[in-house]
């Protein structure tokens, strides 16, 4: 199945008793995206991963990576690797006989790889010290590390950069960009925005389960369309005509000083202009302004009831299996 998409997800649920924590999910991600999951925390991102790497079965729906269906076939995982929140290692042992271990309990090739992926997560240096004393970062790129041992077509990324510091989140998003320029298909799920919009080309927002949305960035800047901020000599008056005015929308911002409006175009942004003009509140300052990755992922992901998510225990995964 050469031609199929590194990842197809159609009519994915999971049900945990009367919680929904992923409801009729379709995706598709193609090769070489860097594929931007992002939702807020307990939205069903950590699940749904779960569920494409054949982790726990969906209460309904499929999964295909590559064409084939990982809970039908182990077979499915060739050339996928990643991990679902932290990557665990032996915390007594080396950083590079971890490494040995995943590549022993993996088979093929990857004994011979250990230098080559030490050096690319900058780990090389710190290959013979245990992983104890290593930082949370050091052991999200020992992670890493230990997933391109399998010389991975795709790449599953649980919040990679969650609990590093401004450096560490620098190093894994330059390693993250390295990885797509390399041509590895990578589904990075997130919830922060300068992340996403620094390394991805498509995203899917999910709310209480449900994507919000699937598409490029572009795409979705486009979709919150241009706000104008506005300031006049009598911002008080000024906002009583905007709210008064055909066409135009008050955006309530909290800013301190002028406001904010939506427009369908630049013929009703001048009919504002005379009209606050004729009413005694003349323009000191008109600029359009392109919503934010991130004010457009709250429009998508705030109000209505909070997401619901129940990560899944050891004995429900068990039993799922």
């Amino acid at each position: 199945m050469a031609d199929a998409p590194p990842i197809e997800v159609r009519g994915l649920a999971k049900r945990y008793g009367e919680i929904l924590a992923v409801d009729d999910v379709d995706l598709t991600i193609n090769p070489g995206d860097v594929f931007g999951y992002l939702g807020p925390n307990g939205a069903g991102k950590t699940t749904s991963l779960r569920m494409m790497l054949g982790l726990i079965r969906p209460t309904a729906g499929e999964v295909r990576l590559f064409g084939r269906n990982p809970q039908v076939s182990v077979k499915a995982l060739d050339g996928v690797a990643g991990f679902v929140e932290a990557p665990t290692f032996y915390p007594y042992l080396s950083g590079r006989a971890n490494l040995e271990l995943y590549a022993a309990f993996d088979g093929g090739d990857g004994a011979g790889k250990i230098d080559e992926v030490l050096e690319t997560v900058d780990l090389r240096d710190r290959a013979k010290d245990k992983v104890k004393g290593y930082s949370h970062g050091m052991r999200q790129r020992l992670g890493i590390a230990s997933a391109l041992l399998r010389s991975p077509r795709l790449l599953l990324l649980d919040e990679p950069t969650t609990g590093l510091d401004p450096a560490g989140m620098r190093d894994m998003r330059e390693l993250v960009r390295d990885l797509g320029r390399r041509g590895i298909t990578v589904l990075l799920s997130s919830h922060l925005m300068p992340e996403v919009e620094e390394l991805c080309n498509r995203v899917a927002i999910i709310r209480s389960g449900r994507v919000a949305y699937e598409g490029s960035l572009d795409e979705l800047r486009a979709r919150a369309g241009i706000s104008y901020r506005l300031r006049t000599i009598d911002d008080v008056l000024a906002r009583r005509i905007c709210e008064r005015q055909p066409g135009i929308e008050v955006i309530d911002d909290a800013m301190p000083a002028g406001l904010l409006f939506k427009a369908p175009s630049e013929d009703v942004v001048a009919a504002l202009s005379l009209a606050l003009a004729d009413a005694g509140a003349p323009v000191l300052e008109l600029t359009p302004r392109q919503a934010s990755l991130e004010e457009v992922f709250l429009q998508l992901t705030e109000g209505g009831p909070p997401a619901a998510e129940v990560e899944a225990r050891p004995d429900e995964i068990e039993a799922a299996a």
